[in-house]
């Protein structure tokens, strides 16, 4: 199945919005147990900050001074960097190469990363805030379809858990999480 990788990261950051909408405890645990949901949240809005200079062509070092710190209300610092980052994957040339910390990459292996990562925190931050934890259905099958082919690199990566062991009849969404370490059984 083709997928719209522009669109999905749209529904990507639009999933990930409706849960910052939710937060009312700024400093409850997440299913990543190094982050509260402050840290989680300003993860994501970090690495969206990365987007409109790294597109742009500067390299890590020359966007360094692009990246200005995150202060005041987390919502509006995700809205901000979430539009510019989405105004930056829609008006950039998808032949474009991209200057990462490891290396030059053509743009979609760097979209699918960024999209994987908003929407596996998107299913964090509903756990945390006890939201809705379902994800949209093309988000899910995107994702997995870019992941699963990655299992013993994301494994080896130190970046997730081992993943947890599921029914291969498990619905899609449950196995894309649990791929990353998470176990979508567990309670918020």
């Amino acid at each position: 199945m083709a997928f719209d990788w522009f669109e999905l990261a749209r529904i990507a950051h639009r999933e990930f919005g409706a849960r910052v909408a939710a937060i009312t405890d700024w400093s409850a645990p997440t299913p990543d147990r190094e982050w509260d949901v402050t840290q989680l949240v300003r993860h994501v809005i970090e690495e969206q900050q990365w987007v409109p200079p790294l597109l742009a062509g500067k390299t890590v070092g020359e966007a360094t001074p692009d990246i200005e710190p995150l202060h005041g209300d987390m919502r509006s610092e995700w809205q901000r960097y979430s539009d510019a980052a989405i105004h930056a994957w829609s008006s950039t040339d998808p032949q474009t190469k991209v200057h990462l910390s490891y290396g030059t990459v053509p743009l979609e292996p760097y979209l699918r990363q960024q999209i994987a990562d908003v929407t596996i925190h998107a299913w964090d931050l509903a756990k945390a805030t006890g939201s809705d934890d379902t994800l949209d259905p093309q988000l899910v099958a995107g994702v997995w379809s870019d992941l699963d082919g990655q299992r013993e690199m994301l494994s080896e990566s130190g970046l997730f858990a081992d993943p947890v062991d599921l029914p291969d009849d498990a619905p899609l969404q449950d196995r894309l999480i649990a791929l990353t370490g998470r176990d979508p059984r567990q309670r918020s």
